[in-house]
This record gives C-alpha cells, sequence and structure tokens, in this order.
C-alpha cells in the first residue's frame, strides 16, 4: 500500500510551491527509503523526485542568500546596509 502511495505522489508530479512543501515531501520520501520496503521501480522513481526537490530546495535558498543583507555601521558612524557574506575559513564573525 505504501508503495502505492510513493507511486502516485510521484506520477502526479505536482509543482511544488513553497520551500516548506517541498522540505516536507522530501521528508516523507527520505522516510519511505529509509524503510527500504519499496519495490525498485517506485524507490527508484521516489529518488529521483527527492533529488528534483533537493534542487528546488537548494535555488530557493540561494534566492534568500541573495535578498540577505547586515545593518553594519560605517566609518562616518551611519548605518548602511551590505550584503551578507560568510565569513572566510579561519576569519571570525564580528
Amino acid at each position: 500500500m505504501a508503495g502505492a502511495e510513493v507511486q502516485g505522489k510521484t506520477a502526479k508530479k505536482k509543482k511544488t510551491e513553497t520551500f516548506e512543501e517541498a522540505m516536507k515531501r522530501l521528508e516523507e520520501i527520505v522516510e519511505k527509503l529509509e524503510k527500504g520496503d519499496l519495490p525498485l521501480e517506485e524507490a527508484m522513481a521516489a529518488f529521483s523526485e527527492g533529488v528534483g526537490l533537493v534542487r528546488f530546495c537548494h535555488e530557493k535558498l540561494e534566492e534568500a542568500e541573495k535578498q540577505v543583507q547586515m545593518l553594519v555601521q560605517g566609518e562616518d558612524g551611519r548605518w548602511v546596509t551590505v550584503p551578507f557574506e560568510e565569513p572566510a575559513k579561519g576569519e571570525e564573525k564580528t
């Protein structure tokens, strides 16, 4: 029965609209794959759907990262926004 559920969901190819929906679906797929009781074809279809969801989530996170900005105080004492950049390895966050 569980295999039919995965097959039905993957066959629909529903367009994921939000990051949260994609993560929830990805968690469902991982749980089913970890159980190890899916037939090979269904497991491969679920895996393929999962890869697509990972790509979707990665793109959404990259978009969000581009939008994140930090508020920092400039040398003249005024507050300005600058793009958020992760510190290079070995550097400390200030």
